[in-house]
């Protein structure tokens, strides 16, 4: 017997040691250990492509299933970012939307299979999904339950009664922490008794309900990738055998696993797909007229390479001296530009140049900031809104206007990628600044 507990203890020993071993050559810490729990190696992460999964938010509001939030979600360990891309379910998806009916509303095609719903979503977007999440609303809930409360900013004031649904609304505007059912009031709510909805400056009518269910779920995310909650893995997969149906097996998922765990949800970019609002149409009722939403192909190919496209690393063939010498020069040369610009513009020119702001940022201080700094200038600044968040700060140039006006903006912000002639945004102003999230 004492042979035979020597030996098991050795064992042990033995067992420890190696998965102390791996866990250290995969990273060490919980990532080390969770890497070695699913197989993975030094080499796992450098053959990982991004994963790219369609979400599906399936409620019951109105008796039946219907695909409340449509969603593209991506994650790239290699760089740990991610992102997520809401669709608006009134996205018209026939060929006529004058004519159309609500059954080419990209929300009905659930009805005809998710993978008519994937081939749509891809075909609007030029990506190659392959792999969907339908999730009914209730994981959701659950999940803020198992993880004891949400911390979440509500927006605005929430009051809604709908007593043919069981529906009570009552969320005062703040950030506090949000159970289970009052997340479902959160993630529910379109309108206020008194007709009032979300603001202009925050996104109105669906954009605002797609950006506060974003916004909610990074806020979820964020809190169940708190390394605490790892003991409350056993929960968290109860929940998705009930209520997530997916064409995603636990061999897909599960190398991303450990490396998601050490995500930092400050690297998760938002957007929704651009589109204009049409309706009404010659089609519906007279109390019921059809709207829609008709997606813009130029802004959602720009939106697209945006979120997706790799980084690209500038070389040169000039090395040695000749590099160091071109990258001094190229410091003198800007340095000499950038006094110029501040010096040699007036602010009587300056006054000439209309301006459009774009506040990609999510933040109203750094659109005070760079309203504030434009203004000093001279400039006029004739409208400033929210859009789709972005990371990067842009400088665009609608009427070709002076080179020396946009380097001096540039030079202002600290920051900005400078295009000419994009069809983003309206053409009645002269320069369009898209403030993003690279903006201090």
């Amino acid at each position: 017997m004492k042979k035979i507990i020597f030996l098991l203890l050795i064992l042990l020993l033995c067992c420890i040691g190696f998965i102390g071993y791996r866990t250290h050559a995969n990273g060490g810490g919980l990532q080390g250990f969770l890497s070695t729990l699913v197989g993975n190696d030094e080499t796992t992460l450098e053959e990982l492509d991004p994963i790219q999964v369609l979400l599906l938010g399936v409620s019951t509001d109105l008796g039946g299933k219907i695909t409340d939030t449509i969603m593209v979600a991506t994650y790239n360990p290699k760089n740990q970012t991610a992102s997520l891309l809401s669709i608006p379910r009134d996205t018209y998806t026939g060929n006529n939307y004058a004519n159309g009916s609500a059954s080419e509303k990209i929300n009905a095609l659930y009805t005809r299979g998710v993978d008519k719903i994937l081939e749509e979503v891809n075909d609007l977007t030029g990506l190659d999904l392959k792999y969907y999440m339908v999730i009914d609303n209730q994981a959701l809930i659950k999940l803020v339950d198992v993880l004891e409360g949400v911390e979440f900013e509500v927006p605005i004031d929430m009051h809604y009664t709908d007593e043919t649904q069981g529906l009570k609304i009552r969320l005062s505007k703040g950030l506090q922490v949000l159970d289970g059912a009052k997340a479902e009031q959160l993630l529910r709510f379109r309108k206020n008794d008194n007709g009032t909805g979300y603001p202009a400056w925050y996104g109105s009518d669906d954009i605002g309900r797609m950006k506060t269910q974003r916004n909610f779920i990074m806020a979820t995310a964020k809190q169940a990738l708190q390394a605490k909650n790892i003991f409350k893995i056993r929960d968290i997969i109860d929940i998705l055998y009930e209520y997530v149906e997916t064409n995603l097996s636990i061999s897909d998922i599960k190398a991303y696993v450990p490396y998601a765990i050490n995500f930092d949800i400050n690297n998760l970019k938002s957007a929704v797909l651009p589109g204009v609002s049409v309706g009404p149409t010659q089609t519906g009722s007279l109390y019921a007229p059809y709207w829609f939403i008709v997606i813009n192909k130029t802004e959602t190919a720009q939106l697209i390479n945006e979120l997706y496209s790799e980084p690209q690393t500038e070389t040169t063939e000039n090395t040695g001296t000749e590099s160091t010498q071109s990258t001094e020069e190229n410091q003198s040369t800007s340095s000499t530009e950038s006094t110029n610009y501040t010096e040699n513009i007036s602010k009587k020119e300056a006054s000439e140049i209309k301006i459009e702001i774009l506040n990609g940022s999510n933040s109203e201080t750094k659109l005070s900031k760079v309203r504030e700094a434009l203004k000093d200038l001279g400039y006029k600044v004739v409208t400033s809104k929210p859009t789709s968040t972005t990371g990067k700060t842009t400088i665009l140039n609608k009427t070709n206007v002076e080179d020396k006006y946009l380097e001096q903006i540039k030079q202002v912000l600290g920051v900005g990628d400078v295009s000419s002639n994009s069809a983003i945004t309206s053409s009645n102003v002269d320069i369009t600044i898209i403030i993003g999230e690279d903006y201090e």
